[in-house]
């Protein structure tokens, strides 16, 4: 009782928000009932206030515009054919539905919008009990009819209809469990699980859009690994994210070597464990490299005599696989740009700690890293999962003695920015020669000639290109 209690509390404090008593009041003067509904109440109760204030209401769009405006400095109806209208008051945006009722047909990608008439069947047709709980307003009367309350406090997810019904409705909320978990580190029902177990394909109906943005959500959780683990074990991974259960490679008597998930999974720990050093916390692109940095492993697979067990060329096939899945999935171009990158180039270092590099191989690790060099820095430390102590204490002190030569050739030559000491303009100029294909022979050359001696000034720059045009 105790533990209710104080929840309640929470509850009490944390929506503490003149806002709210206005909205109420402004929606009952109207006629219309409001509440603030779903994650905000699930976070107040959680002793946290939540950036995202969303409401429900019986009234339709027009007349939430109606309300709202003449409290808004500014409003938009862009989420109008769902019954969404979201509005800055003051500080704070908001955004209000009206009651809903929706559900996906047989085969269908998109959800027939139905509005409701009224807040509890409204909370009915939501992902789980915990994002169930409303709060009307004005009068602040505490609304839970699936028992949220109680699943808040026993950690658990579980859908407030069967779950068979709730994920038949909306499929994506099988993600949005797998995520749940990782973002509340609450456990599946296992109702819930068995469900998405047995429907995993009805995935399938939902944009690749919409996959997209909540295995990003999950990806940039605090501990995405429960929630991938949700993803695999119930089979629906294997659907939108193939690659992952892929690399749960066979294993024989005769041939032993490193379990490939596990390993991509520790990974993915061990670089979000890094972000905050290289201040990239919370970066999406490194994620995504970090979980499918090895997925070339399974195609490039190949068992020796004597129980050795090799994956060649393994970068290069991931990055290509990296490239088309990202794509697929409808991830803008920079991000597959970047994470393709990073794929490709994330065994380059292990060369390293065998023999040191030339300062040329580092200008063109630099090179090739491009903007993503911080990325390339955690992705190939958070790579080493051995439980070798001396290994892995050696392979950190190479790492180690990279950056700091890396550090010191960008002080003395700019590295970020690594370009010849010519210009296109300069190469045509110095050879006599119009646009066209040779100027970028010429060009390439010359950023050969910069990542092998470093900078060698404008004039040793030119002598040098005559040279070899002359000799071609």
């Amino acid at each position: 009782m105790q533990q209710v209690a104080d929840a309640l509390k929470n509850l009490t404090d944390n929506t503490d928000n003149p806002l709210f008593t206005v909205l109420g009041e402004a929606f009952a003067a109207a006629g219309e009932e409001l509440a603030l509904v779903g994650g905000p109440v699930r976070d107040a109760i959680m002793g946290r206030r939540s950036i995202d204030l969303d409401f429900a209401t019986s009234a339709n769009p027009d007349k939430i515009l109606s309300i709202v405006g003449p409290l808004a400095s500014v409003t938009w109806d862009i989420g109008r054919a769902f019954g969404t209208i979201a509005a800055q008051i003051a500080d704070e945006k908001v955004e209000i539905t009206s009651y809903r009722a929706d559900s996906y047909e047989v085969g269908s990608r998109k959800p027939t919008i139905e509005f409701g008439d009224n807040l509890e069947d409204d909370l009915k047709r939501r992902d789980f009990t915990v994002n169930s709980m409303a709060l009307r307003l004005p009068s602040r009367i505490f609304v839970d009819p699936h028992q949220g309350l109680r699943d808040l406090l026993l950690e658990t997810l579980r859908t407030p209809s069967a779950p068979e019904i709730s994920f038949s409705d909306d499929p994506l909320r099988m993600m949005r469990g797998a995520r749940f978990a990782s973002q509340l580190g609450f456990e599946l029902d296992p109702e819930a699980f068995t469900a998405m177990r047995g429907m995993a394909e009805r995935i399938e109906i939902i944009s690749k859009e919409r996959v997209r943005d909540e295995l990003s959500k999950l990806l940039l959780s605090d501990n995405p690994i429960p929630g991938l683990e949700i993803l695999v074990d119930s089979g629906i991974a294997k659907l939108v994210l193939p690659e992952l259960p892929a690399l749960r490679l066979e294993m024989d008597e005769h041939h032993h070597h490193k379990d490939v998930y596990q390993h991509s999974l520790t990974v993915v720990s061990q670089a979000i464990e890094l972000e905050a050093e290289y201040g990239l916390e919370k970066n999406l692109v490194l994620r995504l490299a970090a979980l499918l940095h090895d997925i070339g492993k399974p195609a490039t697979r190949k068992l020796e005599s004597g129980g050795a067990v090799t994956f060649h060329h393994h970068d290069v096939v991931g990055a290509k696989l990296a490239k088309k899945r990202l794509s697929e999935l409808r991830f803008d171009n920079d991000t597959v740009k970047a994470v393709y990158r990073l794929v490709e180039l994330h065994l380059r270092f292990f060369g390293y700690s065998d023999q040191q590099w030339s300062d040329s191989a580092v200008r063109r690790y630099v090179r090739d890293a491009e903007s993503q060099l911080a990325q390339l820095h955690v992705l190939t430390r958070a790579d080493v999962t051995t439980r070798n102590k001396r290994k892995a204490d050696r392979l950190a002190h190479a790492y180690d003695d990279l950056e700091k030569r890396i550090a010191i050739l960008s002080e003395q030559e700019q590295l970020d920015a690594i370009r010849p000491e010519l210009d296109g303009a300069q190469i045509m100029e110095l050879l006599k020669i119009k646009p066209g294909r040779e100027v970028g022979i010429a060009y390439d050359y010359l950023l050969e000639l910069r990542l092998d001696q470093g900078e060698i000034g404008p004039e040793e720059a030119k002598k040098l290109l005559l040279e070899w045009w002359s000799n071609r």
